[in-house]
């Protein structure tokens, strides 16, 4: 798990378009563009501005709506410029004026003596904040990587991990041309979102939805099966580990005792599913996928089965089966 550190450049040059974009511009200190982003948060910094210094979170990204763009003015007009100066004196990362509102003159030559970026947006000042945090929630969520497939099956986030050659990216293939979707192939990228969802995503986008079998190479698959049959990313809901058939080994026939793994400090269910010859790995992938939906619909056909064969044995009908029967030797 690395850590991620952003710019306020960073911030600008990021690709976002529909309802991620911030619609940023830079009016003013360019040279504090190169200041680090640190805390995932933003501030408004009313109290600030007003002289209350007490708490306040100048390590986050400042943000100006009307009511402290209205103080800014009342301030000017009755001279109070310390205040200002004042503000300045915190080492902030940046400094955002929403619903396109443009700074004073002597605020944005404060901002460029202090080298403190000074940003605009056309957005309000609660779409900026609702969308802002979204980036930051992609940006500073813990991450790794992880060898394996990423495939979405009936709606389900499924990473397909085990040994390289069991057989994972055959049977994604076989998932794809059954009508599901593959996100990433061969190394995937996870993040924990807001503490309790693991997303999923291929860790290069431009090699993402490429897929590579043994003996016939690397095929598109976006190509091949359209662009229906890939996702950008997905929630991981379960994992699946495919492995060599061991004889010795004892796999669980009923499923009762649910196994979990951690990723990211989150629990997601995990099943083992044997690979050897005449095993239609596909189809068992599909029946654990609707069974998983099944689970989350509250309904666990394991525990029902369980508690069917529990009512059959207190009716005294099983004993009345196994001692009713004459020996037939």
């Amino acid at each position: 798990m690395s850590e991620k550190k952003i710019t306020v450049l960073d911030l600008l040059d990021l690709d976002l378009k529909g309802q991620d974009s911030l619609n940023m511009k830079c009016i003013a200190g360019r040279s504090g563009l190169y200041r680090e982003i640190t805390v995932s948060d933003i501030n408004r910094p009313g109290l600030a501005i007003s002289g209350f210094y007490e708490s306040f979170a100048y390590e986050r990204v400042q943000l100006f709506g009307r009511g402290e763009s209205a103080y800014l003015g009342k301030l000017e007009s009755e001279g109070n410029f310390d205040l200002i100066k004042k503000f300045f004196t915190y080492e902030m990362p940046c400094i955002v004026f929403s619903h396109s509102i443009e700074p004073s003159e002597f605020f944005l030559s404060v901002a460029e003596s202090s080298r403190c970026a000074v940003l605009q947006t056309d957005l309000i000042s609660t779409d900026f904040s609702q969308r802002l945090l979204r980036v930051f929630s992609n940006i500073f969520a813990p991450k790794k990587t992880l060898h394996g497939v990423f495939v979405e099956v009936y709606g389900v986030g499924i990473l397909l991990i085990g040994e390289s050659g069991v057989g994972k990216s055959e049977t994604a293939l076989e998932l794809v041309e059954r009508g599901h979707r593959l996100v990433a192939d061969d190394i995937v990228e996870i993040r924990c979102v807001n503490g309790n969802s693991i997303i999923g995503q291929g860790a290069n986008k431009l090699i993402s939805h490429h897929m590579e079998i043994r003996g016939l190479g690397i095929i598109n698959i976006a190509q091949l099966y359209g662009v229906g049959a890939i996702r950008e990313q997905k929630e991981v809901q379960m994992v699946i580990k495919l492995e060599a058939w061991n004889q010795t080994k004892v796999y669980d026939r009923i499923g009762t005792k649910g196994a979990f793994i951690d990723l990211l400090g989150v629990k997601i269910p995990i099943i083992e599913i044997p690979v050897k010859p005449g095993r239609n790995l596909p189809i068992i992938i599909e029946a654990a996928a609707m069974n998983e939906r099944l689970k989350t619909m509250g309904y666990y056909s394991a525990q029902e089965f369980n508690q069917n064969i529990l009512r059959w044995i207190e009716t005294g009908a099983a004993q009345r089966d196994y001692y009713g029967k004459e020996d037939s030797y």
